[in-house]
């Protein structure tokens, strides 16, 4: 597809007069305490990433996935102590996910409990990040009783989870607007799973793989297979890809290819709306479809989407 002319009517980073120094209240995430001894055996059996070595100066991009591959929730997961784990992931989808999760610990000895009145969640962006957290994605430090994980960037922002015990003061920082904060999580292009897409990809039609989501050399975990067969039997036939369209934006709504009208090609992931105007998304789509012709978004005569580039390079199928 050719973005030449397309990309350059794209409202640039300079062009919006915002703060991006600062700190956002993350009301729209929720967090499930996973307690014990066996807290990381446990997880480890049960999402797509390694824990039987996370230790504390790391943390983990997982899903939980279906007997069929399909996401069923995603986490930024990170050690508070050796025996307590915390997974973030979108409110909306947390009961449902803390009550499936739970019904899999058997005799293991973790025990799995809603904690998302009990922290406070921010985000920091730009000079609002500590400078001693380790620049590498999914680092993690301590910072007084806050833990600090590092994030993909945005648009060139350095960006963090900041997560303490909800009596904590916040952050230092000035306020940012959780809807800009939303625009920067879509611009960084990992994809957080909400309700509208729930069971709607495998984990590499995110591209987790390629933002360090899921382990290849773990052991079983639900839908291991399905996984595995899709990225070692070179199979990718859809991948996430950043948009910008002129008009909203919404999570679930279909897209269409100029080249048929009548089959979707992909769905829309995670939108927010562009500071300088317009919305930009996330979206999980055909590779085809990126190739030539146009994008629109709820029909083949909707609104027409731009391909934004990506900011970070895809892995190969293995």
């Amino acid at each position: 597809m050719n973005t030449t002319s397309t990309l350059s009517k794209q409202p640039s980073f300079a062009e919006a007069a915002h703060a991006f120094d600062g700190i956002a209240r993350l009301n729209h995430l929720g967090v499930i305490q996973v307690d014990g001894e066996d807290a990381a055996k446990f997880l480890h059996g049960q999402l797509t990433h390694d824990f039987a070595l996370l230790g504390l100066s790391e943390a983990r991009l997982a899903a939980f996935c279906s007997a069929k591959g399909r996401m069923q929730a995603s986490f930024v997961a990170f050690k508070r102590s050796h025996d307590q784990i915390l997974l973030i992931c979108s409110r909306d989808l947390l009961p449902v996910t803390l009550k499936r999760l739970s019904m899999f610990v058997l005799r293991a000895k973790a025990k799995l409990s809603d904690a998302s009145d009990t922290f406070a969640l921010w985000g920091l962006g730009g000079s609002a990040v500590p400078a001693a957290l380790p620049a590498a994605p999914w680092s993690q430090m301590h910072e007084g009783d806050a833990s600090v994980v590092r994030l993909y960037p945005a648009d060139g922002v350095a960006r963090a989870l900041w997560v303490a015990p909800a009596p904590s003061p916040a952050p230092a920082g000035a306020l940012m607007a959780e809807d800009l904060w939303n625009w920067l999580d879509v611009k960084s292009a990992v994809a957080t799973l909400s309700q509208p897409v729930f069971e709607a990809f495998v984990p590499q039609m995110l591209n987790y793989e390629s933002v360090g989501g899921v382990n290849f050399k773990k052991g079983c975990y639900p839908g291991q297979e399905v996984v595995a067969r899709s990225q070692f039997r070179g199979t990718l036939k859809r991948r996430a890809y950043l948009v910008h369209s002129d008009e909203p934006l919404t999570v679930g709504q279909e897209l269409f290819h100029s080249s048929d009208a009548e089959q979707p090609c992909g769905t829309v992931v995670q939108a927010a709306a562009h500071p300088a105007g317009g919305f930009d998304a996330i979206v999980s789509m055909q590779t085809s479809a990126a190739l030539d012709g146009s994008l629109h978004a709820g029909s083949a005569s909707g609104p027409m989407l731009t391909l934004l580039p990506l900011p970070y390079p895809l892995l190969d199928d293995i």
